[in-house]
């Protein structure tokens, strides 16, 4: 059986969540940084840092990783907390890949078939509350057009190159030659011009059919 992850209090998660966006990156994210700088005071505040390093935002000595920075950042924000939901409730995405698109009485279900427990017990509640909690603030579409930025940001050769053989017969210098003829051949590599202009190409051809291809 599953044993998924949740907190005691998931609207506390997501005022720390909210808090981190704000605040400095700590070079420890440690309890003088919750109570201080994050202003959240009191024992369910303290307990959710296990949490937040079981996210993957921070490590287990409490300093940020490259996640807990890609949070902050407004463009990125959702997609680190969809991974992080990934990681968290990786049982359940096996279970249904969509999981986070379903309404809370299938994911109830979902997580009781997952865990064994019965549906009124506490950890389902809040296991239930944690994952809606944090999908508030997940972008799975943005994992998608992630993707998709970082194939646009790979250099791609545009100028396409290609191989025209040619053939052309030699002047005779002998009488055996006149009734044979010798036969040679050439490659000619041609680098195109990166353009869309098929008028561009087509006079390109016709240049090196009248020049080069003719007898």
């Amino acid at each position: 059986m599953a044993n998924l992850p949740y907190v005691v209090a998931g609207s506390t998660l997501e005022k720390m969540l909210e808090k981190i966006k704000t605040a400095s990156v700590p070079e420890k994210f440690s309890q003088d940084f919750v109570s201080t700088k994050l202003s959240l005071k009191g024992g369910t505040a303290r307990s959710l840092i296990p949490f937040i390093k079981k996210m993957g935002l921070v490590t287990s000595d409490g300093t940020p990783t490259d996640r807990y920075r890609e949070f902050r950042n407004p463009e990125k924000s959702g997609f680190a907390i969809a991974a992080a939901i990934r990681e968290l409730y990786e049982e359940l995405f096996a279970m249904n890949e969509y999981v986070y698109e379903l309404d809370n009485n299938k994911l109830k279900g979902l997580i009781v078939e997952a865990t064994g427990d019965v549906a009124s017990s506490s950890a389902v509640t809040k296991t239930l509350t944690t994952f809606t909690s944090l999908k508030k603030l997940a972008n799975f579409d943005s994992e998608v057009s992630r993707n998709s930025d970082d194939l646009n940001s790979k250099k791609i050769d545009s100028t396409p190159s290609i191989t025209i053989p040619n053939f052309i017969q030699a002047a005779p210098n002998t009488a055996k030659s006149q009734q044979e003829g010798i036969n040679l051949s050439y490659t000619i590599n041609l680098n195109l011009p990166a353009t869309t202009d098929i008028e561009v190409f087509n006079a390109i051809f016709q240049s090196l059919k009248q020049h080069l291809l003719q007898e």
